[in-house]
């Protein structure tokens, strides 16, 4: 059991006007050599879970701009500490599907004012690093809630400081779904307004924001401390800060002369 949900109708948009959507956001940004892989995460298990309706709309749009997708289904997944060592299925495909991610979209309903207890749960079972390898740190994150009654921003306020702790890039753009029950049909999928095209714009960012991060994502997060922590000095001959300190690299300074929008000074590598 691999503890993914599929995906129905994945290529039906009723909502979405093709004549205003870019089907491929991420060209330009960075590589394109691969799709991108996105990691989608509900927090709710009702049999009518607007948050997982939610994150369904939101993969359908990934898939239309190009980007490979999974939604973990959280039914099974036990309580933190709840089993030992963490030893069970679920967590251990919660943290396969995290590692083989490159970006992730996090839905929670606010409850009390919070993120659902089966949000929480679901980012508490992924470590900061397991045996050498890091689950979330570097990767692009979109946050996104659903509410009962009128719109608020608690659920995604959290998820934001979620993932800053997880060191994840979590992007500018955000949803926030108001009476999410008026904002569904009777097949649970979501009506055409100003909440959907929200939906649309976080996942466009989303696309973008992957593409220009995942080649940087293990330089992005090489730090100092672990480093020190695992016994591991930089290499001078290839670090591009030492190179440029000792001469190595031409390093132009800036021209009083030249126009500070049409200047190509202070790059690293720039001809004299």
């Amino acid at each position: 059991m691999n503890r993914l949900r599929p995906l129905s109708d994945p290529t039906h948009l009723p909502a979405l006007d093709p004549a205003y959507a870019n089907q491929r956001p991420g060209l330009g940004m960075g590589p394109l050599d691969h799709k991108p892989r996105i990691l989608l995460l509900y927090g709710s298990l009702r049999e009518r879970s607007f948050s997982r309706l939610a994150v369904e709309e939101a993969a359908r749009l990934l898939e239309y701009f190009g980007a490979e997708t999974r939604i973990f289904d959280p039914s099974d997944l036990p309580l933190p500490d709840q089993v030992k060592g963490d030893d069970h299925p679920a967590v251990h495909a919660l943290r396969e599907h995290s590692i083989w991610s490159e970006g992730q979209v996090w839905c929670s309903p606010e409850r009390h004012g919070q993120i659902s207890g089966i949000m929480k749960a679901q980012i508490d079972h992924l470590p900061l690093a397991m045996g050498g390898i890091r689950p979330t740190q570097g990767r692009t994150l979109a946050v996104m809630q659903v509410s009962g009654g009128s719109q608020s921003f608690n659920a995604v306020n959290s998820l934001r400081i979620l993932g800053r702790w997880m060191r994840m890039v979590t992007i500018p753009n955000q949803s926030s779904v108001a009476k999410a029950f008026q904002e569904f049909d009777a097949a649970g999928r979501m009506k055409p307004s100003a909440y959907y095209d929200r939906i649309v714009d976080v996942m466009e960012e989303l696309v973008r924001f992957t593409v220009l991060i995942r080649p940087l994502a293990d330089p992005l997060v090489d730090r100092y401390s672990e480093r020190r922590q695992a016994g591991r000095p930089v290499d001078a001959s290839t670090d591009l800060a030492t190179l440029a300190i000792g001469g190595n690299l031409s390093i132009r300074a800036p021209d009083p002369a030249t126009p500070a929008n049409g200047a190509a000074s202070g790059r690293v590598g720039a001809k004299a």
